[in-house]
């Protein structure tokens, strides 16, 4: 039997968000969604954004993984389109390989895209590391890496940046060093699309571009803004979702 043209049309989609940020990034995204019909979660991770007093947890790379996983089993949803954001690229390879059955389409939005083994931090400069944790050590004795200013997210808007810069917050910092752990295939074989922010691009992402162009199957997209394109070019990311089948 045919599900009902209402069905059909319309979609679920999880978005998750990056490093330092919360649910509230996907604000006016998840708000153009629902608009067109759309049933839209926007699940914070332990210890970032209005759940930063659970740090105390220690939350892991597996603790992210399972906090959308938990999220997708209560609510009951299926045939979910997968969004993750810059560091949630791990978040979303990790949920394809452990529920496919319950996903439609991943999209890893200007994302890492990790290997088997390989950690969030595992292909930055080692200059880039000494500094994080330098400025780990000296504001939470290595426990946080505090936020950079909302221009480093590409977000150059004076009231957008202040907007931002409000709920911004520490980000666990052994999370980044966390080995991504998988079973099968990067996308264990679910349609998925890649989304570049190239102005300006990110030179840490290069090669994580040039692999998901290389993807059988994948599609790859850029949008000309930056790294947060929720904040940025809402609309138009807003379009490209509602795309995804």
């Amino acid at each position: 039997m045919s599900e009902p043209a209402d069905r059909v049309s319309r979609k679920t989609y999880v978005l998750v968000h990056g490093a330092f940020h919360g649910g509230w990034c996907w604000r006016d995204v998840a708000q153009d969604l629902r608009a067109r019909g759309h049933d839209v979660y926007c699940p914070t991770l332990t210890g970032l954004g209005e759940r930063s007093h659970l740090l105390a947890a220690k939350p892991t790379l597996e603790t992210f993984i399972e906090d959308v996983a938990q999220v997708i089993k209560y609510e009951g949803l299926s045939h979910v389109i997968l969004v993750g954001h810059s560091f949630a690229g791990s978040v979303v390879s990790g949920l394809a390989d452990r529920i496919p059955d319950k996903l439609r389409h991943l999209v890893y939005m200007d994302a890492q895209v990790l290997q088997s083994g390989e950690s969030p931090a595992g292909g930055a400069p080692r200059e880039h590391i000494e500094r994080y944790e330098q400025r780990a050590i000296q504001t939470s004795n290595g426990r946080l890496l505090p936020p950079g200013e909302p221009s480093s997210f590409d977000v150059t808007d004076a009231k957008m940046a202040d907007w931002v810069e409000t709920r911004l917050t520490p980000h666990p910092f052994e999370t980044y060093f966390n080995p991504l752990v998988l079973k099968h295939p990067i996308g264990n074989g679910i349609a998925a699309t890649y989304v570049a922010c190239m102005k300006p691009p990110r030179p840490v992402l290069a090669k994580t571009q040039e692999f998901a162009r290389r993807q059988k199957g994948w599609t790859y997209v850029e949008l000309p803004t930056g790294h947060n394109a929720m904040m940025t070019m809402p609309s138009e990311l807003s379009d490209l979702l509602a795309n995804v089948v």
